[in-house]
């Protein structure tokens, strides 16, 4: 079981950038799949991005498709969201989760065993 720590949420301007982590507890983090979802007030969850236990395959959506980079480092038991060029509509708690032993990359919350507590992004215009 692992248990991640998201961060690095912030109040930041439209166009300007921020960095997500996702600090996993285990040594066995390269055996999660990595997604990252968002819920702005009075919506649903929404996907966001997916990262392979490799790295080597990921998945958007395509409103954040050029802007956002999902990336990870499982030396550090770490996964990331690069955000540039945020928009308001960004807004939202921003949450990591983990997907044991994924062969296929979700973006269905559900199929996701383990989840972060959120990290809040706010963008202003």
């Amino acid at each position: 079981q692992v248990q991640l720590v998201d961060s690095g949420g912030g109040l930041v301007q439209a166009g300007d950038s921020l960095r997500l982590s996702c600090a996993g507890s285990e040594r066995t983090f390269s055996n999660y799949a990595i997604g990252w979802f968002r819920q702005a007030p009075g919506k649903e969850r929404e996907f966001v991005a997916a990262i392979s236990w490799s790295g080597k395959r990921t998945l958007y959506n395509d409103s954040v498709k050029g802007r956002f980079t999902i990336s990870r480092e499982n030396a550090k038991n770490t996964a990331y969201l690069q955000m540039n060029s945020l928009k308001p509509e960004d807004t939202a708690v921003y949450y990591c989760a983990a997907d044991e032993n994924a062969i296929l990359l979700h973006s269905r919350g559900y199929e996701y065993e383990y989840w972060g507590q959120g990290t809040q992004v706010t963008v202003s215009s």
